[in-house]
């Protein structure tokens, strides 16, 4: 019998060499090669970080991992910049759309005025609330 004991503690590190055998795999099959992450902040007058995006492009695609506007500049188009910015790069990478996903209790309204539409949702995650998948299709200029 194979034991299997799950830890805590050393999950980034873990997840970090996880990511890199899977993103090897899936490019050797797939033929994309070109998977690339990327971030963008902004920081006050201070240096502090105020709001922040990460994600990655692979095959023709972008995914928004984490998008976070402190609560103190909510409300005053930091997070449509940060929008911009990532979509305006996805474009220069050649995807077609940038996904992402949000639960109900933070940002879904946000992302669909901004034109991203939800393509799933997971009910009772986490209890009591939902995630949710939104796309939103890139206007790729020729």
């Amino acid at each position: 019998m194979v034991k299997i004991e799950v830890r805590t503690g050393e999950a980034r590190r873990v997840q970090s060499f996880l990511e890199q055998r899977i993103y090897e795999y899936n490019a050797a099959v797939t033929g994309y090669h070109d998977a690339e992450s990327f971030h963008a902040l902004h920081r006050n007058g201070s240096g502090k970080i105020i709001a922040g995006v990460c994600g990655y492009t692979w095959g023709g695609c972008c995914h928004i991992a984490y998008l976070w506007v402190s609560d103190a500049e909510r409300g005053n188009g930091l997070g449509s910049a940060m929008l911009d910015a990532v979509e305006h790069h996805a474009l220069q990478k050649n995807s077609t759309f940038v996904w992402l996903s949000t639960h109900t209790f933070q940002a879904p309204g946000f992302y669909s005025r901004r034109g991203y539409v939800r393509i799933a949702t997971i009910a009772g995650y986490p209890k009591a609330h939902a995630s949710m998948i939104y796309v939103k299709q890139l206007q790729v200029r020729r």
